[in-house]
């Protein structure tokens, strides 16, 4: 498997998986992507839809990573993807068939003709999707920094559930140190507490005085000042890192098998004969509807993949006209599905190589109008018109919206979901087809945003007995403004 920048640097040379593995962005800024698509055959289809998590997870994985050997690939997934490290299933946490199933598909019911689930994607460390790709990242990172003597600088960004995610992931890990920055004041109090509650040596959090893409525009910075990253050996866990992506890749794989559960499709069955199935995605920096787009581009059956916003719309705009238009600071809206108020998708790049036809130098114009003009638009170019060969719908949430929509779903259903599934759940609703599953993937559990359970429900949202007394801990962090230099002097201070 060779890598590729979307923006063309190095063609012609070659990148494995562990190349690329603790770099993050290309050195022309670009981001990485399988020089060509693993395809998937009916007999894999057939052969990989009872497997356990872990082993399905190898089997995805091999087809991206095949410079690791393969016996410690499948140790790596059976490490990283055990009953125990994803225990916390949402009002349930004793129960071991629950959690040796990672990623269970919970049935919400039936409407319009199909089937509505949500794909449980939040019973890990930090209660949030990010731990799917989180902990395995954590663990290629410390098998690669063994095997080569190396030390590694992450430097992140989040919005919310990336960085406490990402410091589980990487807490006490040998030859780490996390730098993470995250949007001052503009996380729920669960999140905020999460993260800087770890008093871990390795683990340092820094609070910016502006927005998350204020936060993410200064790894981007950090992260094209070549001399630096090298010198102080900078990683990222952001999902500008392939190997975040491709790990989330795995449960699209994993909810289709649990949709079509009693279905009949074998290795006879030609692959465009088996059901289809769509998924509706919250998304804000593109990065797990881009897993998704990668699965669908392997040969999965996906029909549709239902990119859900907040008021936060960039995405939903430009599915809707062709128009990408980014916003800044004053612009970005502070909302009750906080982790989605992102108005520069860094993932969405990946696409668009795709829908270009792969042309590198297309994208480095239409990127280039985005740093001086703030967009492009392809309203009128046939390239936008190709969006729906790709399966992309959207839609968009309001805080009165995923209210309702939490309060419904409580009171039909009896289950709690949180504010950023809420808008997935939302949107779905406007893309049922008759006969064709709907899976919601889950972000997080509903006590990280507990404010909004209340005003939704009138009641505490469920807490799982490991978080009690969370926001009552010590907090340990640094608040410095939103600028890419002060956080190198941080980095160079803090790193022996």
């Amino acid at each position: 498997m060779n890598y590729i920048s979307t923006r063309g640097a190095g063609a012609g040379e070659r990148h494995t998986f562990s190349d690329i593995l603790l770099g993050g962005l290309a050195k022309d800024g670009g981001l990485y992507l399988p020089a060509d698509y693993p395809q998937v055959s009916a007999a894999e289809l057939a052969r990989w839809r009872d497997l356990p998590y872990a082993d399905l997870a190898f089997e995805v994985l091999r087809t991206f990573c095949d410079d690791i050997p393969e016996s410690d690939l499948r140790e790596l997934a059976r490490k990283t993807y055990r009953a125990d490290v994803y225990a916390h299933a949402r009002g349930d946490a004793t129960s071991s068939e629950r959690a040796a199933d990672i990623t269970p598909l919970h049935k919400l019911g039936d409407e319009n003709g199909t089937t509505l689930s949500l794909l449980e994607l939040s019973n890990g460390p930090t209660l949030a999707f990010k731990d799917m790709a989180m902990q395995l990242l954590g663990n290629l990172f410390e098998y690669t920094l063994a095997k080569t003597g190396q030390h590694l600088n992450i430097l992140g960004a989040t919005s919310g559930d990336t960085g406490s995610a990402a410091e589980y992931a990487m807490r006490g890990k040998q030859g780490v140190r996390v730098f993470m920055l995250s949007p001052n004041k503009k996380m729920s109090a669960f999140q905020t507490a999460q993260m800087y509650s770890l008093q871990d040596a390795n683990i340092f959090n820094l609070a910016v005085e502006g927005v998350f893409d204020d936060a993410q525009d200064i790894v981007k910075a950090v992260s094209n000042d070549h001399a630096f990253k090298a010198r102080y050996a900078i990683g990222t866990v952001n999902s500008i890192n392939w190997a975040r992506v491709v790990a989330q890749v795995v449960y699209y794989f994993r909810g289709y098998f649990a949709a079509i559960r009693g279905l009949k499709a074998d290795a006879s069955t030609p692959l465009a004969d088996w059901p289809k199935v769509s998924f509706a995605v919250p998304s804000g920096n593109f990065g797990n509807v881009c897993a998704g787009h990668i699965a669908r581009m392997m040969g999965l059956p996906i029909h549709r993949l239902v990119v859900a916003t907040n008021e936060n719309d960039v995405l939903d705009e430009f599915f809707r006209t062709g128009i990408y238009r980014v916003r800044g600071a004053a612009e970005t809206f502070h909302t009750t599905s906080p982790s989605m108020d992102i108005s520069k998708a860094s993932n969405f790049e990946r696409f668009v190589y795709d829908l270009l036809g792969r042309d590198p130098a297309r994208l480095r114009a239409l990127f280039h109008d985005v740093e001086t003009k703030g967009g492009f638009d392809l309203a009128a170019s046939g390239d936008f018109a190709r969006v729906a060969q790709f399966g992309f719908v959207s839609g968009r949430s309001t805080h009165d919206t995923r209210v309702a929509t939490i309060r419904d779903v409580w009171q039909r259903y009896q289950t709690m979901i949180d504010t950023h599934t809420a808008d997935g759940v939302g949107v779905a609703r406007q893309y049922l087809e008759p006969g064709i599953p709907m899976v919601v993937l889950e972000t997080a559990q509903p006590i990280k945003f507990g404010e909004t359970i209340r005003e939704a429900l009138d009641r505490e949202a469920v807490r799982p007995a490991a978080f009690e007394g969370l926001e009552a801990l010590p907090q340990r962090f640094e608040v410095v403004p939103a600028d890419a230099q002060r956080v190198k002097d941080y980095i160079a201070a803090h790193t022996a």
